[in-house]
């Protein structure tokens, strides 16, 4: 029918005593700005609280919120930003929410502390989860059934995922529109917010050196702006290393302090991102998409796709093909 608004899907974000405006902005510069350049409707954010009312933040300021538990219990996305105290219990009332979420089968989401939030509730028992590093040791006390990884900016454990320190939220949350709109929307998103489109999750909180702080560094970044442009090619640590005028070994260990990561794991990361294009679009065998993107064998596409998107390339390009996404 003409005129009728269509809806997008619900996220709920819960506020909370003592937040920093900027664990709540995430979400809503992500999912809460409206936008007009896409053709099909946004997410529909709504903030909560435990309790309706005024929520004190940092800096001597108060959000209101009309909504409490029932409608952050409602949304298909819910986000916990964070816990006014990672050594308090959670709240019943807020553990029988989350708990009556998870079973009808919402998206669950912590960012930094909020990963106490959820494990309170028993959602991460037998799980491997993250939180922010100065947490970590005592999210690990205190839910021993949890597996404590600290080393990694977000985990995607199906319909439950957690982040590490706020920014690494940013991180999730784009991951999330790259699941359900694909990596161009994510893209276009990250751009204007200004931040770098994709960071994988297995990416180490920690980086010794976020930009390049000497010459070394810098032939590292040239390095890599080589292997985008050549994914096609055979390339191993030693031909980065030769294109960087380092040995292997010192190759190995800048470019873990420039990013966070290995060579090869980054390196298989561009790959798949540079065929979610063709399988969105296209109609070439999987065996050309994974040749085009430099897999050796169509064999090794899947595995890495499928560990990197938890679905299989012909999935994947049936669900953008048919508008399932």
């Amino acid at each position: 029918m003409l005129g009728v608004r269509r809806r997008g899907p619900t996220v709920s974000v819960l506020a909370f005593e003592g937040m920093s405006v900027f664990e709540i902005g995430i979400v809503s510069e992500v999912f809460g700005l409206p936008r007009p350049e896409f053709d099909f409707p946004w997410y529909e954010l709504t903030i909560c609280a435990d309790t309706p009312g005024p929520v004190r933040v940092v800096g001597g300021a108060a959000l209101h919120t009309e909504h409490g538990l029932d409608a952050f219990a409602a949304a298909e996305t819910l986000i916990v930003p964070g816990v006014p105290d990672v050594h308090a219990p959670v709240s019943p009332a807020l553990a029988d929410a989350l708990r009556a979420a998870h079973d009808r089968g919402a998206r669950i989401m912590s960012i930094c502390s909020g990963a106490f939030a959820l494990a309170g509730a028993g959602l991460l028992d037998g799980r491997r989860a993250t939180t922010h590093w100065r947490y970590a040791e005592t999210l690990r006390a205190r839910h021993p059934a949890v597996e404590v990884d600290a080393d990694v900016l977000y985990i995607d454990d199906g319909p439950v995922l957690t982040s590490a320190g706020s920014a690494a939220g940013l991180d999730l949350c784009l991951h999330v529109i790259r699941l359900d709109h694909g990596p161009t929307v994510a893209n276009m998103v990250a751009r204007r917010l200004v931040v770098q489109p994709h960071r994988d999750g297995g990416q180490a909180q920690f980086v010794e050196a976020p930009v390049p702080a000497d010459p070394e560094d810098d032939r590292v970044a040239r390095s890599m702006e080589w292997a985008m442009t050549n994914l096609t090619a055979t390339i191993t640590v030693d031909v980065l290393a030769r294109r960087a005028h380092m040995s292997p070994r010192t190759y190995l260990r800048h470019f873990a302090r420039a990013t966070g990561t290995t060579p090869i794991r980054w390196l298989i990361t561009q790959r798949v991102h540079a065929s979610l294009p063709l399988l969105e679009s296209g109609s070439a065998p999987i065996e050309e998409v994974a040749a085009s993107v430099g897999f050796d064998t169509a064999v090794t596409f899947r595995h890495h796709f499928t560990q990197a998107m938890r679905t299989s390339p012909s999935a994947y390009r049936r669900a953008f093909q048919t508008g399932a996404a």
